[in-house]
């Protein structure tokens, strides 16, 4: 009977975690490792097959290819140009991480509660990528391209509102600072790999007080996030 209860008690769990994740993601899990392993964090579980590295890797080119194919069809008469800045603009890691925390991913995420220096990180966008992955090797490609659909584009990325957003804020903020007889500055202060990417940190600078900060893959994308937090920042 003591083992009886033991083995109730681990599966009174398990079914409780798999009805977490099917209430927050919209999705019954199959493989359920996979989406433990999608929510551990490096600061918890080291080794490689145990964090969300690897996930958050094969996530981040899943979600690129089914955001790239939803904008494709939805604007047919717009070129590329246009279409790179809208996925930039949806699945830049400032949105991501915003987004997460908007679908309760925040609430599962397994990481080092007491590291402060994660408070103010983007884990939990770099988590919803690594559950992009695990629902793409759960669920194969047509499912999770439907999930995404459904469950982040249609429900939190208001698309039609983000491409009435000024595409170029890093101008925006110069036209600003300019008008305003401000010293304005985009300073890379921090450039290193994470999960074999390389990320940038940027930091826009006004009359040499830092205002904000933006990480992304690539320079352009980490001075427009950065861009965006500081004119969200100065209330223009």
């Amino acid at each position: 009977m003591v083992f009886f209860g033991i083995f109730s008690g681990k599966k009174d769990k398990k079914q409780s975690f798999d009805k977490q994740i099917q209430n927050v993601l919209g999705i019954k899990p199959g493989n359920i490792f996979l989406y433990t392993t999608a929510l551990s964090h490096r600061s918890i579980k080291e080794g490689a097959d145990e964090n969300n590295e690897r996930l958050e890797y094969l996530g981040d080119a899943v979600l690129s290819t089914i955001v790239a194919d939803y904008l494709f069809k939805k604007y047919p008469y717009k070129g590329e140009g246009f279409l790179t800045e809208m996925r930039s603009k949806m699945v830049n890691r400032q949105q991501l991480n915003d987004l997460a925390i908007k679908m309760g991913i925040k609430k599962l995420a397994l990481y080092n509660k007491f590291d402060g220096s994660l408070k103010g990180s983007q884990i939990f966008g770099n988590t919803l990528e690594a559950l992009v992955g695990a629902v793409y090797l759960d669920k194969g490609y047509k499912k999770t391209q439907k999930w995404v659909q459904k469950q982040m584009i249609i429900q939190h990325l208001f698309v039609d509102e983000l491409e009435n957003i000024d595409i170029n804020l890093k101008n925006k903020l110069i036209g600003w600072a300019s008008k305003n007889g401000k010293i304005l500055e985009f300073k890379m202060l921090d450039e290193k790999l994470e999960n074999n990417r390389r990320v940038f940190t940027i930091a826009a600078v006004v009359d040499g007080e830092q205002l904000a900060l933006g990480k992304g893959y690539n320079k352009k994308d980490a001075s427009q996030i950065a861009a965006q937090l500081a004119i969200e920042k100065i209330g223009l």
